[in-house]
C-alpha cells in the first residue's frame, strides 16, 4: 500500500506562485510514477504533469507547460509541483497519484492505484 499526502495548497492571487508536496510512504518511493492532477467545481478531473520513477522524464498538459514544474526528490520521498504564473483557472481540488507498473506518462486518473485527499489551491483574480 502507498500512502500519499498533499500538502501546500492555499489562496493567492493571480501572478503568485505555489508549492506543493506530496509526502509518499509505504512503498519503495524510487520506483513511483507520481501523476498530478486537479478538479474543478462541475469540471472533469483532468491531468496536470508526471514525474517518471527516475526523475529523468517529466509531462504536462498544454494548459500548464511552461509555468508548472515537477520534480522529485526521493531522499525525503516527496515529489513536489511549483506552480507559478497562477491564474484563476488554476482554481482547483489537486491530487497526487502514484503507481509503479505505469508506461509514461500515464495521463489517465483510473491507470493509477494510489491517491492522496487531495489540497485546495485558490487563484484570485
Amino acid at each position: 500500500q502507498v500512502q500519499l499526502v498533499e500538502s501546500g495548497g492555499g489562496l493567492v492571487q493571480a501572478g503568485d506562485s505555489l508549492r506543493l508536496s506530496c509526502a509518499a510512504s509505504g512503498y519503495t518511493f524510487s520506483s513511483l510514477q507520481i501523476g498530478w492532477f486537479r478538479q474543478a467545481p462541475g469540471k472533469e478531473r483532468e491531468f496536470v504533469a508526471a514525474i517518471s520513477w527516475s526523475g529523468r522524464s517529466t509531462d504536462y498538459a498544454d494548459t500548464v507547460k511552461g509555468r508548472f514544474i515537477v520534480s522529485r526528490d526521493d531522499s525525503k520521498n516527496t515529489v513536489y509541483l511549483q506552480m507559478n504564473s497562477l491564474k484563476p483557472e488554476d482554481t482547483a481540488v489537486y491530487y497526487c497519484t502514484a503507481d509503479s507498473r505505469l508506461h509514461f506518462p500515464a495521463t489517465l486518473w483510473d491507470e493509477y492505484d494510489y491517491w492522496g485527499q487531495g489540497t485546495q489551491v485558490t487563484v484570485s483574480s
